[in-house]
C-alpha cells in the first residue's frame, strides 16, 4: 500500500530534544536501527482515541530500507494526505543540528510503497536513518 512518510527528530519530537514516545513497545524511548530485531519508532495518526494503527504493528518500507514499529503518536497525521495515510519514521539527529536533522526529514518525505506486518527477511540498510545518510534506495 502507498502512504504519505515523514520523518519526525529529536529536535522536534514532542517535547522538543528528546525521544520520548507515547506507547513503548519495543524500546524506552524513540530509536531503533531498522532491522527486524530492532525496528525504528513509527509514529501514526489518531481519531480521538483510536490509532490508525496499534502499538506493536509493524512495517517495511522498502525505499528506506527499514522496518518499523508502531510506538508514537503523530499529531499531524490524522487526516492523511491526499486519501493516503500518513506515518512519521523516528529518524534521530541528536548528534547533528536541528537544521541537519531538518534536511534529513525533508530528503524522506514522500509518497512511498509500506508494507504491512512483513515478513522477517528484507533487505536492511541498518542504522539511525539521520547517521546513515538519509538515503532512499
Amino acid at each position: 500500500m502507498s502512504a504519505w512518510v515523514t520523518g519526525y527528530t529529536f529536535w522536534d519530537n514532542t517535547p522538543p530534544g528528546s525521544a520520548v514516545i507515547a506507547r513503548p513497545v519495543l524500546h524506552d524511548e524513540a530509536g531503533g536501527t531498522g532491522t527486524w530485531d530492532d525496528p525504528v519508532t513509527l509514529a501514526v495518526g489518531f481519531t480521538g482515541e483510536t490509532w490508525h494503527y496499534l502499538p506493536g504493528t509493524r512495517v517495511y518500507l522498502p525505499e528506506l530500507r527499514k522496518y518499523a514499529v508502531v510506538e508514537d503518536l503523530c499529531g499531524s497525521c490524522g487526516k492523511g494526505y491526499d486519501g493516503l495515510p500518513h506515518v512519521d519514521l523516528y529518524i534521530g539527529g541528536a548528534e547533528i543540528s536541528a537544521g541537519d536533522a531538518d534536511a534529513c526529514a525533508r530528503a524522506i518525505t514522500a509518497v512511498q510503497d509500506i508494507l504491512l506486518h512483513p515478513a522477517p527477511d528484507y533487505p536492511v540498510h541498518p542504522g539511525e536513518v539521520a547517521k546513515s545518510g538519509c538515503r532512499r534506495f
